[in-house]
């Protein structure tokens, strides 16, 4: 993926929060690395956002539901 590197800083973003009592964001932090990685995957090769409308993997489908629960 050409545009993996946002999974990292996402998920040193989900470190900083869990580790400074931030369990509630740390938690949605986890939610959005799963749906980055899922539309990133629908991506076509290279990570070219203009074909964002590839099928998604089943797995994804259930990501990044309705709401925030905020």
């Amino acid at each position: 993926m050409k545009n993996d590197w946002i999974l990292d800083v996402l998920s040193d973003l989900r470190s900083f929060a869990a580790a400074n009592g931030l369990p509630k964001l740390a938690e949605q932090l986890d939610d959005t690395v799963l749906l980055a990685a899922c539309e990133m995957v629908s991506l076509p090769h290279g990570g070219d956002a203009r074909g964002a409308n590839a099928r998604q993997p089943e797995l994804c489908h259930d990501v990044g539901g309705s709401g925030t629960g905020l």
